[in-house]
């Protein structure tokens, strides 16, 4: 009989050291499972080199979504929403200390960002560094501070496996050639520290003009073109154009979505929002939606009246927060 423990406790142990495969805490693909990201053949690919879809939501702007950015909720977001991926959104521009680049609090924004890496981190998700371009329009109004933050945070993270690089959100009354000469301008710059960085890109028309982009793409390895909707008020139309810039030979990220109408207000519409997810899922295209925050809007992921950092239950999360929830299990438990 000892003889036989012996013998069984050999074989699991050789069995265990055969074994290098890492799994996640609750099975999804995570940092821990999946490592470092890459594009191959336009596709959104781990470390191994087999494809991967990132199911996860976005902060509000910082630092209006500070008291989120903390270890509780971060982990409570991936945990309990089932989100493996998180989005810092810092706006460049804005009235006080919200704009990055226009007298906001330089210092305090970035420190919000890397604790959200870090706290990202511990709680196994990926993290989207996001330059939240929108009222500047033209990402090159900021570009020297733009070249200055991502090479610093690109410095700080290049032996991170979870950071992802937004180099700009939703570029706006520019065309696209406009948006490609200041991509190529901060792509060199972050893959100067960080060669492997997974880098997103924003496209014409607030991210929707991902066809426009894939007709002209950049030549740098890593990427995928951002697109963003709302589905109470983009639905075939801009599917198509999506579908064309696949076409075409160009991989897409939705780094912001909603299931709202594009002010991020008025009902929701489930059903076209479905119509998305269906598409996305389809074509192998990640997702983040807008947004974990308790504000007015019917695209807030919390109710109005919830006052909590942690200790979430389901009902502390709007229609919004709870069709994330329910979408994120549907799909990530697919075989």
């Amino acid at each position: 009989m000892r003889k036989a423990l012996i013998l069984l406790l050999i074989l699991l142990t050789l069995c265990s050291c055969g074994s290098s495969k890492v799994t996640s805490f609750d099975g999804k693909d995570r940092p821990s499972s999946r490592g470092k990201l890459q594009v191959v053949n336009n596709q959104l690919c781990g470390e191994d080199g087999q494809p991967i879809i990132l199911r996860g939501i976005s902060t509000y702007g910082l630092p209006m979504a500070e008291r989120y950015v903390n270890e509780d909720t971060v982990k409570e977001i991936s945990s309990k929403m089932g989100a493996n991926v998180i989005r810092y959104a810092m706006y460049t521009y804005g009235v006080g200390v919200v704009g990055y680049c226009t007298g906001g609090d330089k210092n305090r924004l970035r420190q919000t960002v890397e604790n959200g890496v870090e706290y990202a981190k511990n709680a196994d998700m990926y993290a989207i560094i996001d330059w939240h371009i929108l009222d500047d329009g033209d990402p090159n109004k900021y570009i020297d501070e733009a070249k200055d933050f991502f090479a610093t945070e690109a410095e700080k993270f290049k032996d991170y496996d979870n950071v992802i690089y937004e180099i700009c959100n939703e570029p706006n009354h520019v065309e696209w050639p406009t948006i490609k000469k200041y991509a190529e301008v901060i792509i060199p710059i972050i893959q100067e520290h960080d060669p492997d960085a997974l880098i997103l890109v924003g496209t014409p028309d607030w991210s929707q003009g991902v066809d426009v982009a894939s007709k002209d793409p950049l030549e740098f390895d890593n990427i995928l073109y951002s697109l963003h909707f709302y589905a109470a008020t983009h639905n075939t139309e801009l599917r198509n154009r999506a579908k064309k810039a696949l076409d075409n030979g160009i991989g897409i990220f939705v780094t912001e979505f909603g299931i709202t109408a594009s002010t991020g207000t008025g009902q929701v519409d489930i059903e076209e929002s479905d119509n998305w997810i269906n598409f996305l899922e389809e074509n192998g295209i990640s997702y983040v939606m807008w947004e974990f925050s308790k504000t007015a809007e019917s695209s807030a992921a919390l109710k109005p009246d919830c006052l909590k950092t942690k200790d979430f239950v389901r009902d502390d999360f709007s229609t919004a927060g709870q069709w994330l929830i329910d979408t994120i299990e549907k799909n990530s438990t697919k075989k």
